[in-house]
């Protein structure tokens, strides 16, 4: 297994590590969930990077690596919703879209065709991260603007889905439905 492999895999651990963390009732609990989230974060970008660099793509990579960013991500607002943080529609919406652009790359990948991640898709997937990582830190100074950093992701969320569909509609050939 290369190291970007085993980055994706360190990724995945820390997930229960992290909602652990955010369960457990000490002073800095919540702020070393926040810190392990991050640190699980910057893995994706890290992973990736020397991936690219060092010609280390693997196909368990190619599905790993996008599984634990919705492993981590998913985890987090589910955290965030259970202690009522964030409203669940936002999170519905979000795991929605997850699961329709992952279900029309699985399509496009059954013929051959690569989705790339969007310019819209990255500014989502951004826009989430910090707002979860605002969220997580229960810092009352940070709060406001990590909700109104959710409510953005969420419609980016939106709109980046739909850049997906709109792009990539041929995939799902509806002349033949």
């Amino acid at each position: 297994m290369n190291l970007p492999n085993k980055l994706t895999f360190l990724r995945i651990l820390m997930v229960p590590i992290f909602i652990v963390f955010m369960y457990l009732n000490f002073k800095s609990s919540r702020l070393v969930a926040t810190f392990i989230f991050c640190l699980a974060s910057f893995t994706d970008y890290l992973d990736g990077h020397i991936a690219r660099k060092n010609n280390l793509v693997t196909n368990f990579g190619k599905f790993a690596d996008p599984l634990a960013d919705k492993i981590l991500v998913c985890a987090a607002l589910i955290v965030l919703t259970s202690i009522g943080t964030i409203p669940a529609i936002g999170v519905i919406i979000i795991e929605a879209r997850e699961f329709a652009v992952s279900g029309l790359r699985i399509i496009a990948a059954s013929d051959n065709i690569t989705i790339a991640a969007s310019k819209l898709g990255k500014f989502k997937t951004v826009s989430q991260l910090i707002s979860i990582i605002l969220l997580l830190s229960n810092i009352e100074a940070l709060y406001k603007f990590g909700i109104i950093l959710f409510y953005f992701a969420v419609l980016m969320t939106i709109i980046s889905g739909i850049d997906y569909f709109i792009k990539n509609k041929k995939v799902l050939d509806l002349n033949n439905i």
